[in-house]
């Protein structure tokens, strides 16, 4: 099954390929006999969506994808994301960023290393804190407008940045933000404070990375077998600094064990069902999931053949839910502010029968 991206004709996957695995230049991922594997059993699955970005290994996973798909000749089928900011010459402050001349610069580095005339969806991969939006809004929109680029999209930006630059977008006829890329998981849900919300009112969708937490919702962590340890990448970067890898808290390993109940409850692996419940979070279009392996991939690509029963969903949610914290408190719908703003009475937006769906079937 294909979804819209946001509030576009483009069809994309509901399980889109991560490729930041793709070569061994950084010194974890997989070769590029591996990869191909990968990626053709990706396609023969039936997906279309294909992430990458100008940073992953140094180039080599642009290369590798646009190689991959030249090879099987399908350039039409395909929909390939790349992304601009992270700097690629130290030293050399306009080779990184987000401005006009990094941008434009990059953009032809893409091209060549993926082997096309276009690019599918082109985005922003980091703010750079000093780029205003207009000047990156107006670049992409100069971008589709050539024909260099098809759709334009954000990532890890600020949700007041990623509105601001939506509603100059429409405000001035420029292409607009397709989707916006987060990371969401159940142990990181800090994006339904605004995000969420930002994309059903102006328009966009948001596409997850990192539905897995790094690999803490794969099943490599098992609180029951393990008692919290475990030796994946997480194990392996756990004193790096990063913290994208800082996950070993109390609440997440409590996370982790009511996943695996729930696992074991619906006959499925914990990587599934995490990414069951992450897919069919409100206004998410497309989940990113990456692996190193052929068995990983599959059971990945499984995740969307079952449904979680609302009352392991809920217990899901219960255990995963965010801390509320100001002013986010003043806005819950059992605060106690909200109830003397409307009086006592119960107060709800339209029901989801009240928009139409639209469910066109194959044959």
């Amino acid at each position: 099954m294909y979804y819209t991206l946001g509030n576009t004709g483009l069809k994309v996957s509901r399980l889109a390929l991560g490729t930041m695995t793709f070569g061994e230049d950084w010194g974890w991922g997989t070769d590029e006999a591996n990869a191909r594997q990968l990626f053709d059993a990706y396609v023969e699955a039936g997906g279309n969506f294909i992430d990458t970005a100008n940073l992953y290994t140094n180039g080599n996973s642009e290369r590798m994808v646009g190689k991959f798909i030249k090879d099987r000749g399908i350039r039409d089928r395909m929909v390939i994301t790349t992304k601009f900011s992270y700097n690629t010459e130290p030293g050399n402050p306009n080779t990184g960023g987000n401005g006009r001349k990094n941008i434009l610069r990059s953009v032809e580095g893409s091209l060549e290393r993926l082997e096309t005339d276009y690019i599918d969806l082109y985005m922003l991969h980091t703010w750079d804190q000093v780029t205003p939006a207009e000047e990156v809004m107006s670049t992409l929109d100069t971008l589709v407008r050539s024909g260099k680029v098809r759709y334009v999209a954000l990532s890890d930006a600020p949700a007041w940045y990623m509105a601001q630059a939506q509603t100059l977008a429409k405000e001035r006829h420029w292409e607009p933000i397709s989707t916006m890329q987060l990371e969401y998981s159940l142990v990181e849900r800090n994006i339904e404070f605004e995000y969420t919300a930002l994309a059903k009112n102006l328009g966009t969708s948001i596409m997850v990375w990192s539905p897995l937490a790094g690999g803490l919702l794969s099943g490599k962590y098992k609180p029951s077998e393990q008692g919290g340890e475990g030796s994946g990448r997480l194990a392996t970067m756990a004193n790096s600094g990063n913290p994208v890898f800082d996950r070993f808290t109390e609440k997440n390993w409590a996370i982790v064990a009511e996943l695996e109940q729930v696992a074991k409850q619906v006959n499925r692996s914990m990587p599934q069902v995490a990414l069951n419940w992450v897919v069919n979070r409100p206004m998410v279009s497309s989940v990113i999931i990456g692996a190193t392996k052929l068995h990983q991939l599959q059971d990945n690509l499984g995740a969307l053949d079952f449904e979680i029963p609302i009352e392991l969903q809920q217990k899901l949610d219960e255990v995963s839910r965010p801390e509320v914290r100001s002013p986010y408190t003043f806005f819950e719908s059992s605060s106690q502010m909200q109830t003397m703003i409307h009086g006592g009475v119960t107060v709800g937006d339209k029901s989801p029968s009240y928009a139409l769906e639209t469910l066109v079937q194959g044959s």
